[in-house]
């Protein structure tokens, strides 16, 4: 195409859009990804996924810790990027770097903005219950995704799906949309719409805390803290003195007990009443086992 780009990204999400420029013939002269970080019960050093997917198609990889560190600037200065495309990098661009590129630095971003900045978009668009999600392509600025927006895509989410498998369907659409207003970007084609600060939401990231369920909310709430949740933290219950791992339910009704009483745990399946409602609970894993259907735990191990 004629245009250099220097891609930022880290993980799956990322990866999927990377594939997609490099198969629609950008030239990706280089790729700046995170440091390499422990993963899985061993705690060795991966790689993401971005670097595996940079190194298999022969690309220059940098994995600085910072972008602030001396000689980054220098080094995006000598690759000469006409833009620079970030994808779930994992850090804010400093300044100097975002002034760079003639064309700018364009971030590919999980929500419609301005709704749902920083670090969770997907996850939160999922533990709010709402009936859409998307992806924004806009400019980069100084403040955490407050960039003119230069394009976005709005897809339905489904009733039982979770924020991994969202995820799973919003990469492929923003690859497209990411490629297609770069093009718009190089050609100089490319119009921005500054965001409305009024309805600007924030999306924290997640954490551990957040796993235990309260039973005190209606089931479509705990339903939408289980999607939401899911793969990471991953909501918990308590049940018996057994902390459990949900990984999937679906709402029932309630005899009026209180929240959390267990109204049913035997071979046809396991029910905890709610604040509005109850909850069934589809499948579930033990401390130190696999994930199985509640039914199939519950026959060979009785509450």
């Amino acid at each position: 195409m004629g245009n250099k780009i220097v891609f930022m990204g880290t993980p799956a999400f990322a990866a999927v859009s990377l594939q997609k420029l490099l198969d629609s013939g950008f030239e990706v002269a280089a790729v700046f990804t995170q440091p390499d970080r422990p993963r899985s019960r061993g705690m060795k050093l991966q790689p993401c996924e971005v670097k595996v997917l940079a190194l298999e198609r022969g690309l220059p990889v940098y994995q600085p810790a910072s972008l602030r560190e001396e000689g980054v600037l220098d080094t995006l200065r000598g690759i000469g990027p006409d833009a620079i495309a970030v994808v779930a990098y994992g850090c804010l661009l400093p300044r100097a770097i975002l002034d760079l590129p003639p064309c700018g630095c364009v971030n590919l971003h999980g929500s419609l903005l301005p709704k749902y900045r920083g670090a969770a978009p997907v996850q939160w668009t999922v533990l709010n219950g709402d009936e859409y999600a998307g992806v924004s392509c806009m400019f980069m600025s100084d403040k955490l995704d407050a960039g003119d927006v230069i394009s976005s895509r709005k897809v339905r989410v489904s009733p039982d799906e979770t924020s991994g498998e969202l995820f799973g369907r919003l990469a492929p659409v923003g690859s497209e949309l990411l490629a297609e207003t770069l093009r718009d970007v190089l050609s100089g084609t490319a119009s921005a719409v500054p965001q409305d600060e009024n309805e600007a939401t924030y999306a924290p990231p997640l954490s551990r805390d957040m796993s235990p369920i309260d039973w005190s909310l209606p089931a479509d709430g705990i339903l939408c803290r289980i999607r939401g949740l899911h793969p990471w933290p991953c909501a918990t219950a308590e049940l018996r003195g057994t902390v459990f791992r949900i990984h999937r339910a679906a709402r029932t009704d309630s005899d009026g007990s209180e929240p959390g009483t267990i109204l049913r745990a035997d071979g046809k399946g396991l029910v905890v009443a709610a604040g509005e409602g109850a909850v069934e609970i589809l499948e579930l894993q033990a401390p130190g086992g696999r994930r199985m259907r509640a039914a199939d735990y519950l026959r060979g191990h009785a509450l």
